[in-house]
């Protein structure tokens, strides 16, 4: 590789599983000005420019406990049904060209202690995608106004992303015949405030399995396109 006008920095973090906070996080501060990132997670060399955020809702639909067999009570059970059937059939107007509409899924509904006894609370959990239209905050308050059970946010770290289809790095890759794509799975691009692109080597769908593997071939094809990409970044910059 040339002689570069910028410098490279490698790091090596833990907890991207988890997005811990002993992970990219708290280097973040340390690293000073960075022009653009490069996450090397597993995308088969291809480059994505977008990448969803996620937020996870605790809901509580509440009711009256009462006796199954004199029909007392309000079932919370009934109430959490109207705000699932919103949850998925509702879509947000805004959708993205990398990463489609915003995706909710009810995934986990738990209820009721006793079949005689009418439940005074239903809680369920939903999973929500983010496009890079909207931020935690304005999807949340949308939710609100069309559901009647308490809505609580688990967390608002993990945003999405997006980077610009014009900047220097997306079109050195596209110099190169480099693909670019919108990922619907989450990294640590969600807590950079950086420009920053995914590409890395290996399979995604290998990803989490029981024998979890990358080629020896794909390390060494990702590292001679990623000095081909860093070089055509660098002359992008030096051009303009």
């Amino acid at each position: 590789m040339p002689e570069l006008d910028f410098n490279l920095i490698y790091v090596a973090s833990a907890e991207e599983e988890i997005s811990g906070s002993s992970g990219i996080e708290c280097l973040i501060p340390e690293l000073g000005d960075i022009a653009v990132a490069i996450v090397g997670e597993p995308t088969q060399m291809k480059m994505a420019i977008a990448e969803r955020g996620l937020m996870v809702l605790d809901c509580t639909a509440s009711g009256q406990a009462g006796h199954a067999a004199n029909n007392e009570g309000i079932n919370a059970i009934y109430r959490a049904m109207q705000d699932i059937a919103w949850f998925s059939t509702y879509r947000f107007d805004k959708t993205s060209e990398w990463l489609g509409p915003v995706n909710m899924n009810v995934t986990v509904i738990n209820a009721g202690t006793a079949h005689n006894q009418i439940p005074a609370e239903c809680h369920f959990v939903v999973d929500v995608r983010l496009n890079e239209c909207y931020t935690h905050q304005q999807l949340l308050t949308t939710i609100r106004q069309h559901v009647n059970c308490a809505v609580k946010e688990r967390s608002t770290r993990i945003k999405p992303s997006y980077i610009s289809p014009n900047h220097a790095m997306v079109l050195a890759a596209k110099d190169l015949g480099i693909p670019q794509f919108g990922s619907a799975t989450t990294s640590d691009m969600a807590l950079m405030p950086w420009p920053v692109v995914k590409i890395g080597p290996g399979d995604t769908r290998r990803s989490h399995s029981a024998d979890e593997f990358i080629y020896i071939a794909e390390i060494e094809q990702a590292i001679d396109t990623y000095i081909q990409l860093i070089e055509s970044y660098s002359q992008k910059i030096n051009a303009a």
